[in-house]
């Protein structure tokens, strides 16, 4: 199943909020996001049918290996471009919205052909 920018959305939001609470539910999800919680529903289940996430009987979401390496990918990639931007003096605010957009559309190849090229010069 092929994600979109929402699914991956999604994903880096539970992976931040699993890092910073431990444990996440669709209500966390809701407010960090800035969502509604029916928005949130609709996408766990897209993504729970996608193989992505589960929900225990507690409600509690957990990544799955596939749902990890993704939120793992676009998280790495958020923040070197917030990074990125911040270091060449963007707004703070602004470079996370950028970064947001930026970790979307660059192909794999090409984030790992810039990262390696940008780390090399330090």
């Amino acid at each position: 199943m092929a994600l979109h920018q929402s699914g991956e959305d999604y994903l880096e939001a539970i992976l931040m909020l699993q890092k910073e609470k431990g444990v996440v539910r669709s209500v966390d999800v809701a407010r960090h996001m800035d969502v509604s919680k029916p928005s949130v529903c609709h996408a766990v289940a897209t993504l729970r049918d996608g193989g992505f996430l589960t929900m225990d009987e507690d409600y509690f979401l957990h990544l799955t290996d596939a749902g990890r390496e993704v939120a793992e990918q676009i998280y790495e990639k958020h923040r070197f471009f917030t990074k990125m931007l911040t270091n060449a003096g963007v707004d703070p605010i602004a470079a996370e919205r950028d970064a947001c957009r930026i970790e979307h559309v660059i192909s794999e190849s090409s984030f790992q052909r810039l990262k390696k090229t940008l780390t090399e010069k330090k």
